[in-house]
């Protein structure tokens, strides 16, 4: 029998799809079905799937709150299940900001929730400044400024370790 595996993201600039798309990749070459949902378009129900995971990028140091709305509104379906949650963001580019245990946005979101995911990871994200609006350029150059990071307008970085994406996807699939 097949496990049947739900993934559900939140992006905003389609690097968490991206990401969810390797895990997606992983997870059927394992033998599973694997469906993969937005959160703007998700209809179905936890209870549904074996597993279930959840990703989401942040940006201005917030995941979506609707990723939040979801998680808890579903909480007893997805204990009942093999979960696992994997958040995305720039701080982690930073080796000492790359681990659920230290990544200050996935403290945080723990602290907002009533929820423990099973599996757990911190994924750092794609910097691509000419994708950005105006606004968000600039605001998100501030803040690399803040944190030491590139701020240059025709800066384009993709930081994610896609060794550790392939990883958590084998730990998903083995839960």
């Amino acid at each position: 029998m097949k496990t049947k595996i739900g993934i559900l993201y939140s992006t905003v600039d389609g690097h968490t799809l991206k990401i969810c798309n390797v895990i997606k990749e992983v997870l059927e070459e394992k033998g599973n079905t694997v469906k993969l949902f937005s959160i703007e378009d998700f209809q179905g129900n936890v209870a549904d799937f074996d597993k279930f995971v959840i990703g989401a990028s942040i940006r201005y140091g917030k995941h979506n709150p609707k990723i939040i709305e979801f998680i808890n509104q579903n909480i007893a379906a997805l204990e009942k299940i093999e979960n696992a949650f994997f958040s995305v963001n720039l701080v982690a580019r930073k080796p000492e900001k790359a681990s659920p245990e230290t990544n200050p946005y996935f403290i945080k979101f723990l602290q907002t929730i009533n929820w423990i995911p099973k599996t757990a990871a911190v994924f750092a994200g794609k910097l691509d400044y000419q994708k950005y609006p105006f606004t968000d350029r600039l605001m998100i150059q501030l803040i690399m400024w803040m944190t030491k990071g590139p701020t240059n307008s025709k800066t384009k970085i993709e930081y994610t370790d896609w060794d550790k994406v392939r990883e958590f996807a084998v730990l998903v699939n083995n839960s």
